[in-house]
């Protein structure tokens, strides 16, 4: 993590339920705090989830969770809290959110924002006047779904699209590209439940040989840009509407991106670019009529 901070990626994603992860934030943060300048200590960001099992809402039961969040992560203002909602039918997500705001004005929570929201519930809470900052979807070259009708909504409000998946757990890169992952041993395997999980969607859009044809495509505009084809993929949607940012997933001591994901930050795709990944893209299926609205294929 540190590695990564020094090399300007400053922002890191988690949640209370991923391991343990906040208490090594905060052991990281105190790294930090000790042997780097304040100014570059007030670059770096740590955004939290909370995602609550279906009870009762109170005061109480919020703060709670959210000091523990505080304690473990050594901090006295979380930068961000994401909060999930599993069940709809269940109105509590309102109370939540109403005592997250109450948090927010007493100094305790920077931003409130949401993580795997649909577009109709969003509207919702933004009705309830909760001022969300941002919504983390699930958001690709291939899962394009949050910009049919939850971009919209977000250019009107201000709520801001933080993606993930949007390198698609690595399908998204050279590895996979011209492999037939139907010959055993043939190609890279898909050995991790992330990878397993986005094959089940290049499934549900297209299927292996269309997503050949995206790779195809995104390595020809990488080629042209001297960059990765993960860098192209995840640009193309940092340019989409209403996206204010992109959640690069890394293994940490398995898998470094520290090189590809800067590149990123200069790699400018022109409208020759756009349009060839777009014209790929389309020719897969609507993914909102087959899976439904953003956050739907966790419910």
């Amino acid at each position: 993590m540190l590695r990564y901070a020094y090399a300007g990626l400053t922002i890191f994603d988690m949640a209370d339920h991923y391991g343990p992860s906040e208490d090594l934030y905060g052991i990281f943060i105190n790294r930090v705090r000790r042997e780097r300048p304040p100014e570059q200590l007030e670059e770096v960001r740590g955004l939290t989830k909370w995602v609550p099992r279906p009870v009762k809402m109170t005061n109480s039961y919020v703060r709670e969770k959210i000091d523990t969040s505080r304690k473990r992560m050594d901090v006295a203002c979380l930068d961000m809290l994401q909060f999930h909602w599993w069940d709809y039918s269940n109105r509590g997500y309102l109370d939540a959110l109403k005592h997250l705001t109450d948090l927010k004005e007493e100094g305790k929570i920077k931003t409130v924002a949401l993580t795997n929201f649909d577009t109709d519930h969003l509207h919702i809470i933004l009705e309830n006047g909760i001022p969300i900052v941002s919504n983390q979807v699930q958001h690709s070259v291939v899962d394009m779904r949050p910009q049919q009708r939850m971009a919209e909504l977000c250019q009107l409000s201000g709520v801001k699209l933080i993606t993930y998946g949007t390198v698609m757990g690595g399908l998204l890169s050279e590895k996979f590209l011209n492999t037939n992952i139907s010959i055993p041993f043939a190609g890279h395997p898909l050995n991790t439940p992330s990878l397993q999980k986005y094959k089940r969607m290049v499934d549900a859009w297209g299927g292996w040989n269309l997503f050949q044809s995206l790779l195809q495509t995104l390595k020809k505009v990488a080629s042209k840009h001297g960059v990765s084809i993960s860098a192209v993929a995840v640009k193309y949607i940092l340019n989409q509407p209403s996206v204010g940012g992109s959640m690069v997933g890394v293994r940490l001591g398995l898998s470094d991106h520290i090189q590809d994901t800067n590149a990123i930050l200069s790699l400018a795709l022109d409208e020759e670019d756009m349009n060839s990944i777009t014209e790929v893209s389309k020719q897969g299926r609507d993914l909102l009529k087959v899976i439904g609205d953003c956050g739907d294929e966790y419910r």
